[in-house]
C-alpha cells in the first residue's frame, strides 16, 4: 500500500502540490496523469525521497523515510542513470548487497533473460543505449522484490518486447500483491493493466476513477474531458 497525505511542496512562493491525498491499495495498479505544471513530477519525486515535502508519504503503513520501508520500495526513474565504469551485472549486484536482497542468482538471470541483457552483463554503463538504460534500470527495480514499486515514463526509449514484457511483470507484481503506480503520458499502452486513475492538475488532484467506473469510456477521452490538455 502507499499512502500520500497532505502532500505540499513550494519552490519559493509557488506552490506545486497544494494538499494531496491518495491511496494505492496493495495488489493494484494506479496511474498517475496530469498536463505539464500539474505537480505530477513533483510527486513523483517526493514519493521517491528526492524532495523535502510537507506531509506524509506512507509505504505498507510505515513512514517512507525510513529504512525499513525504503528496503521494500522500488523506483524506476524517467531518466535513468548509470555509473560509467560498473558493468550491467554489477550494476544489479551493487543494487542486491545494498538493499540485501533475497533474490536468487537463478531469479536474477531470469530477469536478465526477459529484458534481453543476459548477453550484455559485461557492457558498461557508458556503452549503453538509452533503452538498455531503461532495462537495467527496471531490472535492478526488480532484483529487490519490491511491495511497493514507483515508475515514472517507464515504457519511453524500450523496444516493442521490452514494452511487452515490461506490461507483463506489473501484471505479475500485481498478482503477487504488490503495489503499483505509473507516471505517464502513453495511455495507450497502460489501458490494459491499470485499476485505479490520478488525476492532476494545478498542483491539486481533481479526479480519482477506478477502471470500474470508467465503463465503456476511453481512458485518453475522460482525461481530455477533466484536463483540456494532454497527459504530459
Amino acid at each position: 500500500m502507499l499512502e500520500i497525505q497532505g502532500l505540499s511542496k513550494r519552490y519559493g512562493k509557488y506552490l506545486a502540490v497544494d494538499n494531496v491525498t491518495f491511496m494505492v491499495p496493495s495488489g493494484k495498479v494506479g496511474i498517475l496523469l496530469g498536463p505539464n505544471g500539474a505537480g505530477k513530477s513533483t510527486i513523483i519525486k517526493s514519493i521517491a525521497g528526492l524532495l523535502r515535502y510537507q506531509g506524509g508519504i506512507g509505504i505498507q503503513g510505515m513512514p517512507s523515510r525510513t529504512m525499513e520501508a525504503k528496503k521494500i520500495f522500488a523506483y524506476v526513474p524517467e531518466i535513468p542513470a548509470m555509473f560509467d565504469a560498473l558493468t550491467v551485472r554489477e550494476h544489479i549486484e551493487y543494487i542486491r548487497r545494498a538493499y540485501g536482497s533475497s533474490i536468487t542468482e537463478e531469479e536474477v538471470e531470469q530477469i536478465l533473460h526477459r529484458f534481453e541483457l543476459y548477453d550484455k552483463q559485461d557492457k558498461l554503463g557508458n556503452e549503453l543505449s538509452k533503452g538498455m538504460m531503461q532495462k537495467v534500470s527496471i531490472c535492478c527495480a526488480l532484483v529487490l522484490k519490491p511491495q511497493v514499486i514507483l515508475f515514472d515514463e517507464p515504457m519511453v526509449g524500450l523496444d516493442p518486447k521490452a514494452i511487452k514484457e515490461l506490461k507483463e511483470v506489473v501484471l505479475e507484481l500485481r498478482s503477487a500483491g504488490c503495489t503499483v503506480l505509473i507516471s505517464t503520458h502513453m495511455l495507450d499502452m497502460v489501458k490494459e493493466i491499470w485499476d485505479i486513475m490520478y488525476v492532476m492538475e494545478k498542483g491539486k488532484l481533481i479526479k480519482v476513477y477506478t477502471k470500474e467506473e470508467l465503463g465503456e469510456k476511453e481512458l485518453d477521452d475522460v482525461f481530455f474531458e477533466l484536463t483540456g490538455g494532454d497527459a504530459r
